[in-house]
């Protein structure tokens, strides 16, 4: 390569240019496959010039290949005969194979003098009958400098042949288009209608219209000895000498990395623009994850209302049947009675607490059979959502994708961990000891060798037959004297009223505060859930903002190179 000073100041920047283009998607996270490349587009500088020949397995490369350098330097036949990429440069030794870092090229050598300071690239076919040669080929394009596409003048420009383009246009290669076969077609007209047909094709994907010419590698190869070369190929060997001049060649040699360079800040701003879209997408929907919480929320409030005036007509209709039980009993036709307080409290028991107990601990337990179905579906639609939350493809394998997917693999780690432990059971024990503890306080040492985990049925049954217990108690012939005793029914339905009345508000007071604390900690935890990934998109959108700043300066200092590069005279 032709190394003046101007061009070395080139070669200095250019390199600067690519260290910090690599530099900076290494911070970015970008696919290791993005960071190869900026890395292979600065090793390229300091290569022998690419001239890569690329088409479909069938289009004649080898024969081709053998042709322009007027040797039989590769095997020829009707099957794909290249299974990997051969770097063919200038040697002493005729054949000479040498491995290279990449275990699928290899490196051969052959005295050829006008591969001077050029290394040949023969590639395996583009048309993906084995999709490994197709790879290989498709992976070695960012590394030519100067690309000889050959087609088949029986099958000009073929889909896979236009596709295959796109990727060469993609990566901003010079690319010499090269229809083989011109032997097959019989009248210039069918040669000038050839040629319109790949020009117009490849005008329509690389946005230009690249050298076409027709040439037949068996002419060549057939006329050689003689010395009557084909004509096509000797218009090719023209427009290579000047393409390979050392002035276009050095050209060409530091567009290359540079148009790389442009295809790798192409990728990395489409995958910011998807990542930031991803971001925006994500946070919407945990804040409607918030807010499906409160509603959530106000709904289990509402179904607690209902669910506590049902609890309130089993007290009042307890209350009911007290107060008949006071009118019958507190009379002077029961005096008999009254002076057995266990008999009373027996009775008591059978007529006017009857199944209270069990009723309410199956209205107790249906409340909490709700609750607990209601959160855990809750938390069943969190973790289904997480699991729908697919990356789009375009940041696929980034260090973005996998950081948020560990993320919101963690929200939906604490959803399946709120499912597995949040049971009925164990929500019913909480919330009963609880409303234990909490009537011991209400009542006044209710029920104080009742142990933990008991029933709140248990409970208000313990409950209901105290308050009679300061009616009943002492209600004995001998300390009460006949006239009193209508004063004292009075005095028992008011006692009975207002003891009621406070084991109903004492109730309802532990059971909202009860859905409140469970409420409170089912919010709780999803805002520890989801806060990580919170202070993460704040993060990224911090580092998307940077990042763009960043990329915007490296395509400025591109375009002031790539217009130099141009310039070089």
């Amino acid at each position: 390569m032709l190394v003046s000073d101007h061009v070395q100041a080139l070669l200095t920047r250019e390199r600067s240019l690519l260290a910090d283009l690599q530099a900076f998607l290494d911070t970015q996270g970008a696919p290791p496959e993005a960071v190869e490349h900026a890395r292979t587009a600065a090793r390229a500088l300091d290569e022998t010039f690419l001239l890569v020949v690329v088409g479909e397995f069938n289009a004649g490369k080898s024969s081709f290949v053998n042709a322009l350098l007027g040797a039989q330097v590769l095997p020829e036949g009707v099957t794909p005969t290249t299974d990997r990429i051969y770097v063919l440069v200038h040697g002493e030794t005729p054949g000479q194979m040498e491995a290279t870092r990449d275990p699928f090229v290899s490196r051969l050598t052959y005295p050829l003098p006008s591969l001077e300071g050029v290394a040949l690239v023969d590639t395996p076919g583009t048309n993906a009958i084995i999709r490994h040669h197709q790879a290989l080929t498709e992976g070695f394009l960012p590394r030519a400098d100067l690309v000889l596409f050959l087609t088949s003048s029986d099958r000009p420009f073929t889909e896979s042949e236009r596709q295959f383009l796109s990727l060469a246009a993609r990566w901003g290669r010079s690319v010499i288009m090269v229809v083989n076969k011109a032997d097959l077609l019989e009248t210039p007209e069918q040669k000038a209608q050839v040629r319109e047909f790949v020009e117009t094709g490849a005008r329509g994907v690389l946005g230009l219209t690249p050298p076409v010419l027709l040439i037949s590698a068996r002419a060549e190869q057939r006329g050689q000895p003689t010395g009557q070369h084909d004509p096509g190929f000797h218009a090719l060997r023209e427009v290579l000498k000047m393409r390979l001049s050392e002035t276009e060649r050095t050209r060409l040699k530091l567009q290359g990395p540079l148009n790389t360079a442009a295809e790798l800040l192409t990728g990395e701003d489409a995958r910011a623009d998807a990542a930031r879209v991803t971001l925006k997408e994500d946070l919407t929907i945990l804040r409607d994850l918030e807010g499906q919480r409160e509603r959530h929320r106000e709904s289990m409030t509402g179904e607690l209302d209902g669910q506590l005036n049902r609890v309130a007509r089993l007290l009042a209709e307890f209350e009911v049947r007290a107060d008949r039980f006071i009118d019958d009993k507190l009379r002077f036709s029961n005096i008999r009675g009254l002076m057995n307080p266990r008999d009373m409290e027996e009775s008591f028991r059978r007529e006017a607490v009857a199944d209270l107990p069990d009723a309410i601990d199956r209205q107790f337990g249906s409340m909490i059979d709700r609750f607990v179905e209601a959160n855990l579906h809750f938390w069943e639609d969190v973790q289904a959502f997480l699991i729908r939350r697919q990356p789009s493809s375009e940041v696929a394998r980034t260090r973005f994708s996998y950081d948020r997917g560990a993320l919101l693999e963690g929200i939906a780690g604490s959803a399946r961990e709120h499912l597995e432990l949040t049971t009925e059971q164990e929500l019913g024990r909480q919330l009963s000891q609880d409303a234990e503890d909490a009537m011991k306080g209400a009542v006044g040492g209710l029920a104080g060798g009742i142990g933990i985990g008991a029933t709140l049925g248990v409970l208000i049954g313990a409950s209901a037959l105290d308050f009679t217990g300061g009616i009943l108690a002492g209600l004995t012939l001998g300390s009460l004297g006949l006239f009193v005793l209508p004063n004292k029914r009075l005095q028992a339905h008011r006692q009975l009223r207002a003891k009621v009345a406070a084991l109903r508000e004492a109730l309802e007071r532990i059971v909202r505060r009860e859905y409140e604390r469970e409420q409170e900690r089912a919010d709780a935890r999803l805002r520890d859930a989801i806060s990580p990934y919170t202070r993460f998109t704040e993060q990224e959108q911090a580092r998307l903002a940077g990042a763009q700043m960043r990329a915007a300066a490296l395509r400025a200092e591109l375009d002031t190179l790539k217009a130099d590069v141009v310039g070089i005279g």
